[in-house]
């Protein structure tokens, strides 16, 4: 069995990125219908908060007939100057793939480069790939294809707009970034960049959001919110994009921040399908990741 990891998405081809999707889907309108980890675990290493990855994953792995293992900070050796290596070697001998949400890409590569199990990228300051493949999943329900559409994201140039940029390209969707200056996303050589938020959502199916202070941007907060004001997503930006198009975020929201109530809650929307269609999406990610 060849092994492979999820670390940023590009490790998918076009087609498999299609085929995950297409099983997503299948496994949304049949949630037990696959026993894909039947009678295995896998290990969830949480480093940093999370409501949405660990419900998504935690409830995934119990669909796909295994036994999902959360390993929080502080209950691992990890915490104590184990390396993620050595903690990769052991974990390899007790579960089928290995999971983290943790800072540096560093740390997961390390993870990764002596697991001799898949390992899978729950989130990094430089990537969240497990998100970037719900909301395909959430632009391919809405609109029933990928291929020629075109997201806007709007806000601060981070690891979910990276991800969306690097997996939208492999879709066939136009992915378009707008930030303003010190906040221009980098890594993303198919994203187009513009500092104007109303350049990048015309003629867009979708307008994107995120929080404008992430974790560990405390200290950096009332800059944030200042630089990133003329950035919110409500009714105003989304009518200059295209007729009909959605809004997106990935969660937590702060409404009235970098998103208005009225769109977070209202009927141009299609948040809430997000945030459930991470679970279908992982489950076919680790249906792919466990069958070699």
């Amino acid at each position: 069995m060849t092994l492979r990891h999820f670390l940023t998405g590009t490790e998918l081809s076009c087609d498999e990125l299609g085929a995950l999707l297409h099983h997503a889907a299948e496994l949304k309108a049949a949630p037990l219908s696959s026993r894909a980890l039947e009678g295995r675990s896998v290990a969830l290493i949480f480093e940093r908060p999370s409501t949405r990855t660990r419900l998504s994953f935690e409830a995934g792995v119990f669909e796909l007939g295994g036994h999902p293992l959360v390993l929080r900070q502080g209950e691992m050796q990890l915490s104590r100057g184990e390396s993620a290596g050595d903690t990769a070697r052991v974990l390899s001998r007790h579960v089928a793939a290995i999971g983290m949400r943790t800072g540096p890409d560093a740390v997961l590569e390390e993870l990764a480069l002596a697991s001799e199990v898949p390992v899978f990228n729950m989130l990094t300051a430089g990537h969240h790939p497990c998100q970037a493949l719900a909301d395909l999943m959430t632009l391919r329900e809405a609109f029933g294809r990928l291929e020629g559409l075109k997201l806007a994201y709007v806000g601060d140039g981070n690891n979910v707009a990276r991800s969306l940029a690097l997996l939208g390209a492999l879709a066939g969707v136009e992915v378009a970034v707008a930030s303003p200056d010190g906040y221009t996303l980098t890594g993303a050589p198919d994203a187009q960049l513009t500092t104007d938020p109303g350049e990048a959502v015309r003629g867009a199916h979708a307008v994107y959001a995120d929080v404008w202070v992430s974790m560990g941007d405390e200290g950096t907060a009332d800059a944030r919110r200042a630089a990133l004001a003329p950035y919110r997503l409500d009714d105003t930006l989304l009518d200059r994009a295209g007729p009909g198009a959605i809004a997106l975020h990935c969660l937590p929201a702060h409404p009235g921040e970098e998103i208005s109530a009225e769109v977070l809650y209202g009927p141009r929307q299609r948040i809430w399908d997000q945030a459930e269609n991470r679970r279908h999406a992982q489950k076919a990610l680790l249906a792919l990741l466990v069958s070699g």
